[in-house]
Protein backbone atom coordinates (compact mmCIF):
# COMPACT_ATOMS: atom_id res chain seq x y z
CA UNK A 1 0.00 0.00 0.00
CA UNK A 2 1.09 3.19 -0.78
CA UNK A 3 1.84 6.39 1.81
CA UNK A 4 -1.30 7.94 2.17
CA UNK A 5 0.34 11.15 1.38
CA UNK A 6 1.18 10.06 -1.96
CA UNK A 7 -2.34 9.02 -2.34
CA UNK A 8 -3.53 12.20 -1.09
CA UNK A 9 -1.22 14.59 -3.13
CA UNK A 10 -2.67 12.36 -6.39
CA UNK A 11 -5.90 13.04 -5.26
CA UNK A 12 -4.72 17.38 -5.26
CA UNK A 13 -3.34 17.04 -8.84
CA UNK A 14 -6.43 15.43 -10.10
CA UNK A 15 -8.69 18.38 -8.48
CA UNK A 16 -6.23 20.69 -10.11
CA UNK A 17 -6.24 19.41 -13.54
CA UNK A 18 -9.92 19.18 -13.46
CA UNK A 19 -10.74 22.61 -11.82
CA UNK A 20 -8.23 23.80 -14.89
CA UNK A 21 -9.11 22.02 -17.66
CA UNK A 22 -11.26 24.41 -19.47
CA UNK A 23 -8.74 27.10 -19.25
CA UNK A 24 -5.65 25.29 -20.26
CA UNK A 25 -7.37 24.18 -23.67
CA UNK A 26 -8.42 27.80 -24.32
CA UNK A 27 -5.16 29.18 -23.79
CA UNK A 28 -3.68 26.55 -25.89
CA UNK A 29 -6.11 27.18 -28.74
CA UNK A 30 -5.06 30.96 -28.45
CA UNK A 31 -1.30 30.66 -28.39
CA UNK A 32 -1.03 32.30 -24.71
CA UNK A 33 1.77 30.29 -23.74
CA UNK A 34 2.69 33.18 -21.32
CA UNK A 35 -0.69 32.69 -19.77
CA UNK A 36 0.05 29.06 -19.38
CA UNK A 37 3.04 29.41 -17.10
CA UNK A 38 0.91 31.33 -14.70
CA UNK A 39 -1.14 28.36 -13.99
CA UNK A 40 -0.15 25.81 -11.19
CA UNK A 41 2.33 23.42 -12.23
CA UNK A 42 0.30 20.59 -10.80
CA UNK A 43 -2.68 21.46 -13.13
CA UNK A 44 -0.44 20.01 -15.82
CA UNK A 45 -2.47 16.10 -17.01
CA UNK A 46 1.24 15.25 -17.72
CA UNK A 47 1.84 15.05 -14.06
CA UNK A 48 -0.77 12.54 -13.51
CA UNK A 49 0.09 9.19 -12.46
CA UNK A 50 -2.02 6.07 -13.24
CA UNK A 51 -2.51 3.94 -9.66
CA UNK A 52 -4.30 1.78 -8.22
CA UNK A 53 -7.74 2.79 -6.96
CA UNK A 54 -7.08 0.38 -3.99
CA UNK A 55 -3.84 0.41 -2.66
CA UNK A 56 -2.05 3.40 -4.74
CA UNK A 57 0.49 1.34 -6.08
CA UNK A 58 1.63 3.13 -9.64
CA UNK A 59 3.75 -0.33 -10.88
CA UNK A 60 1.75 -2.68 -12.59
CA UNK A 61 -1.40 -0.93 -13.34
CA UNK A 62 -4.39 -2.21 -14.98
CA UNK A 63 -5.47 0.58 -16.70
CA UNK A 64 -9.26 -1.25 -17.97
CA UNK A 65 -9.98 -1.28 -14.57
CA UNK A 66 -8.00 1.05 -12.51
CA UNK A 67 -6.44 -1.66 -10.43
CA UNK A 68 -2.64 -2.88 -9.95
CA UNK A 69 -2.00 -6.22 -10.87
CA UNK A 70 -1.95 -7.86 -7.74
CA UNK A 71 -5.27 -6.24 -6.52
CA UNK A 72 -6.58 -7.67 -9.62
CA UNK A 73 -5.47 -10.99 -9.20
CA UNK A 74 -6.87 -10.93 -5.74
CA UNK A 75 -10.20 -9.79 -6.65
CA UNK A 76 -10.58 -12.38 -9.87
CA UNK A 77 -9.86 -14.77 -7.88
CA UNK A 78 -12.18 -13.95 -5.07
CA UNK A 79 -14.70 -13.94 -8.00
CA UNK A 80 -15.36 -10.11 -7.40
CA UNK A 81 -14.88 -9.21 -10.89
CA UNK A 82 -17.49 -9.96 -13.03
CA UNK A 83 -16.81 -11.99 -16.17
CA UNK A 84 -12.93 -12.56 -15.08
CA UNK A 85 -12.22 -15.91 -14.47
CA UNK A 86 -8.62 -17.98 -14.18
CA UNK A 87 -8.02 -19.85 -17.47
CA UNK A 88 -7.26 -23.56 -17.51
CA UNK A 89 -6.58 -26.40 -20.12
Amino acid sequence: MAKKSIIARQAKREKLVAKFADKRTALKAAGDYAALDLLPKNASPVRLKNRCQLTGRPKGYMRYFGLSRIMFRDMALNGKIPGVKKASW
